[in-house]
């Protein structure tokens, strides 16, 4: 943990479990089937009017050096051998000796604009950021770098606010929740302003639940998607999947038709039935991602014994129904047997209909979840559990960026809005990966593979009136409370 003369809080990735549960899921998998394909990530800035100067550079590839000396301790490996037991024994010993090395795996650059400042501290530049080397070695860059670009530039570039009212401000959000019977999780790891940040966010949301529990309301907090903030609170790591392995399979394979298929087998490979069970549906479109989820499931010819496996903590407040019987032995299908779906892209309202719809087809009747995550507030929250459970699902909500950095301008009462940063896998096996989503504003990638794969997947263009990528959280100068 660093501390800086200034400042009494932490600045920096303090802990190798400041990250998200989702990662170490990943990693997980990417170590027991494609442990050695070498891939490469990018990073994109979708606010790019959001600059780093010099001076926040420096600071940014300081503190991504310091990655390299982060390692799992003694306290962290029995947290995760305890409360996360999805986790393959192979993968927790993996973890004990694992390092990142930033100085060989990471390059960051800085390009001066033109007709700025020639040179100094104050010389504003666009920042690029490149990962390479094999998947289960670089699959946790991705979250600490994304944090720690957020926090250079509101280190530095906006330094116009305070932490006055963060823990306040997270109660009256979560109270408003937890009235409202939302069952909900802390997902705001990526785009935080900082780590104490989260950490107030978080005591003020532990602080609602505990009320509301007191009160009987119906919402429930149902954990935090950072595995060092819930070890700290006690409070269970939920996590789900992440468009990165859908995309480094299918760039592995060169087979995207069939490579949803090959993701979900490969994940119940790993963690077996019923367990990590919400399927996330938008990698390459929801329509096409839904060929592969009505298929019964695959025999993988794994070798871990799946049925000594106990349930996630992540899984145990949406799981509809008792673990499935081994996919070796099952002759049901995907959809039935995960516990349900994630929607992170394109209309909410649009894809409860087409969830429903997609669900009855099969003559499914359990409840089966949706976890929206795509840039919530309140009302989105609301809104979305009324539909959904007009369709009869159990709507959960993943809430981020409203949450770990929701500010305003100290000087002038006006909002400071947050950076739109990804950083996404850009190859693997030596082919482009490629995203498409339920939104255009979110295909990422090689743009003649996103095309190919367009038309040979008939993927039809969608665009939804709220999803303007540059302007997600509002925008600066807005008036406080009206994004």
């Amino acid at each position: 943990m660093d501390f800086n003369s200034s400042s009494p809080y932490p600045e920096g990735v303090i802990s190798f479990l400041d990250t998200d549960l989702y990662k170490l899921t990943m990693q997980c998998a990417a170590l027991m089937h494609y442990k050695d394909v070498e891939v490469t990530y990018s990073f994109t800035n979708r606010t790019p009017e959001k600059k780093l100067s010099r001076k926040a550079f420096q600071w940014l590839q300081e503190q991504i050096l310091k990655l390299g000396n982060i390692s799992l301790s003694t306290e962290e490996h029995q947290f995760l051998k305890t409360h996360c037991p999805y986790l393959t024994d192979v993968y927790l010993d993996y973890l004990k000796d694992f390092r990142l090395r930033p100085r060989d795996q990471v390059v960051v650059t800085f390009q001066p604009v033109e007709g700025g400042a020639d040179s100094g501290d104050d010389q504003l530049g666009d920042t690029d950021i490149k990962i390479s080397g094999t998947w289960a070695e670089t699959i946790l860059y991705e979250i600490p770098i994304l944090a720690l670009t957020s926090e250079a530039y509101f280190k530095f570039m906006d330094a116009d606010w305070t932490y006055d009212g963060q823990e306040d401000t997270a109660f009256a959000k979560g109270m408003r929740l937890l009235e409202a019977g939302c069952v909900f999780s802390e997902f705001g790891t990526r785009r935080r302003r900082d780590y104490h940040t989260q950490a107030l966010v978080f005591r003020g949301l532990t602080r609602a639940a505990k009320e509301a529990e007191k009160k009987g309301l119906p919402g429930k907090l149902s954990g935090t998607s950072n595995v060092h903030l819930a070890m700290r609170f006690g409070i269970p790591p939920v996590g789900t999947v992440a468009h990165e392995w859908f995309m480094g399979i299918a760039a592995i394979l060169g087979d995207y038709a069939n490579a949803s298929e090959e993701a979900l087998s490969r994940w119940v490979g790993c963690f077996g039935e019923g367990v990590l069970g919400i399927a996330l549906t938008d990698t390459f479109g929801t329509p096409e991602f839904l060929k592969a989820f009505s298929k019964p499931l695959r025999n993988t010819n794994q070798d871990t014994a799946l049925t000594d496996r106990k349930p996630t903590v992540a899984d145990s407040f949406i799981s509809t129904g008792a673990l499935a019987t081994p996919s070796s032995q099952s002759s049901k299908t995907y959809a039935q047997v995960f516990t349900g779906v994630r929607q992170d892209s394109g209309d909410p309202k649009e894809y409860v209909q087409v969830m429903r719809a997609f669900y009855d087809k099969l003559g499914i009747k359990d409840k089966k979840v949706i976890v929206f995550s795509d840039s919530l507030n309140i009302e989105r929250c609301l809104e979305y559990k009324q539909v959904s459970e007009e369709a009869g699902f159990q709507p959960t909500f993943g809430v981020g960026t409203f949450l770990t950095n929701d500010f305003v301008q100290k000087s002038t009462g006006k909002k400071s809005t947050p950076l739109n940063i990804v950083i996404k896998l850009s190859s693997a096996g030596g082919r482009p990966a490629v995203k498409i989503s339920d939104n255009i504003g979110k295909n990422t990638g090689d743009k003649e593979t996103v095309e190919k794969v367009k038309r040979e997947l008939g993927y039809v263009e969608r665009e939804w009136s709220e999803g303007d990528e540059s302007a997600r959280w509002g925008r600066e100068g807005d008036v406080a409370g009206t994004a």
